[in-house]
């Protein structure tokens, strides 16, 4: 990479520096973005709701807030796991337009909160027009791993946003 492609890849990625909430599904380590994060939370009962999408796990009451909780494995594709005491929701607030949400995800374990530089990050890969990476910020490389970084608010599309909000209320 020539000195002038670096210093435009470093601008570009500069925006994707700071602080990421790490967390696992699988042997995957993912980042959100520390803003978008309000809480974790432990496990804690689900209430099913009829005729949502299989990924949608239901509904919690948090604090008498009703908050709609995403199974993040479910939403990726991901094999179903067994839910251990390292298991949590991460409470989150997602933006699509002029809607917002506050929902719980699903995750595996959570990590730690880390600071990730703009050398760090590497754009989203491209595997062609047939896998969706939008939601993916870019991938931050560190010794011999990846972090995928997520962008919550493209994980779920804009129905689903406003189909969770219709859960919620």
């Amino acid at each position: 990479m020539s000195v002038a492609d670096a210093q435009v890849h470093e601008k570009d990625m500069s925006a994707l520096a700071g602080k990421y909430l790490t967390f696992f599904l699988g042997d995957e380590e993912y980042g959100l973005e520390i803003l978008k994060v309000q809480e974790i939370i432990e496990m804690m009962e689900i209430t099913r709701v009829p005729r949502v999408p299989d990924y949608v796990r239901g509904v919690i009451n948090l604090r008498g807030k009703v908050i709609p909780v995403v199974d993040l494995r479910a939403k990726f594709g991901l094999e179903k796991a067994e839910e251990s005491r390292k298991t949590c929701i991460i409470v989150v607030k997602v933006q699509r337009g002029d809607s917002s949400v506050v929902m719980g995800t699903i995750v595996d374990e959570v990590s730690e909160v880390v600071e990730i530089s703009p050398e760090e990050i590497e754009p989203a890969p491209a595997f062609g027009t047939q896998v969706d990476t939008t939601f993916i910020l870019g991938m931050c490389k560190t010794n011999d791993s990846f972090k995928i970084l997520l962008d919550i608010d493209k994980v779920l599309s804009e129905g689903d946003v406003e189909a969770l909000a219709r859960t919620a209320s």
